[in-house]
């Protein structure tokens, strides 16, 4: 009978020996990736498309604020107050998270009055942005212009905001509108009202409330007749423009009360309530 040496060395793999191992299919676990445990949902289920939950350019907070709203049903509150209520990452952030959204066109916010005064915005949720079918958002003709009309002269440029959406836009429009109530030399024209209206977009964006732009746009006037009231906002729009606001840590969010519409001049200004403005009372 043969005797086994346990110290002797394997003999070489052969080549068949290597296709066999090589045509085992690597799984998941063995390259460290994610495994998936799927169970099909009868129930309470919402279909959501990869373009939001893989989107490469919208934050993790847009996205999963965005799966959020896509799951409530029709006539869901979805206002920064109430998602600020609901989740711990508070207004400002959620704020910017509604931006993102709005400019990747997943929210389109519009502004409307009510029978009763009131001013409230109209949120419509898009699953599939950029669908050829989509409705589309019926938009105020502007009035034409007289061609006698002289052209309007250059301005200086104003800063821009980040993103231009409808709501931010419309209080902007807001304050330059309440700003010939203060002084009424500040009466502009529609023309530079649409010129300057990015720039006091810029400055809501970074955290000035409505009551502090018309303050920093009406404060130390001149005295003598303003010739040309747009080109002063407009350099002062870019020569006061304020920082970035400081990073606030996501524990301890600022109380940023929602836009309201003052009852008594109509100008846009932060409340927790409706009511008239802090101008309007004293």
């Amino acid at each position: 009978m043969d005797t086994q040496h346990t110290n002797a060395r394997p003999h070489a793999p052969s080549r068949n020996d290597w296709k066999k191992r090589s045509s085992r299919p690597r799984t998941a676990a063995a390259c460290g990736g994610v495994v998936h445990d799927n169970t099909r949902h009868t129930t309470r289920f919402t279909v959501i498309g990869n373009h939001l939950a893989q989107h490469p350019e919208l934050s993790l907070l847009a996205i999963g604020l965005g799966v959020h709203i896509q799951s409530l049903p029709g006539g869901a509150s979805v206002d920064i107050r109430s998602l600020a209520a609901r989740f711990p990452e508070g207004t400002t952030r959620i704020a910017g998270a509604l931006r993102e959204l709005e400019a990747h066109g997943y929210l389109r916010r519009t502004r409307e009055r009510t029978k009763d005064g009131r001013v409230v915005t109209r949120t419509v949720s898009c699953n599939q942005p950029g669908r050829a079918d989509a409705p589309e958002e019926p938009k105020p003709r502007r009035p034409a212009r007289r061609e006698s009309a002289p052209g309007p002269r250059l301005l200086p440029a104003v800063p821009q905001p980040a993103y231009p959406v409808p709501d931010l836009l419309a209080t902007a429009l807001g304050v330059l509108s309440g700003l010939r109530r203060t002084d009424p030399r500040l009466l502009i024209s529609a023309t530079d009202a649409e010129h300057l209206v990015p720039g006091v977009a810029a400055w809501l964006e970074r955290d000035v409330t409505p009551e502090a732009v018309h303050r920093a746009l009406t404060t130390g006037l001149p005295s003598e007749p303003l010739h040309r009231p747009a080109a002063l906002l407009a350099h002062r729009l870019a020569a006061q423009f304020p920082p970035l606001p400081p990073f606030r840590a996501p524990g301890a969010p600022s109380v940023l009360h929602p836009l309201q519409n003052c009852d008594v001049c109509d100008r846009a200004h932060r409340a927790p309530e409706p009511g008239t403005c802090g101008a309007c009372r004293t």
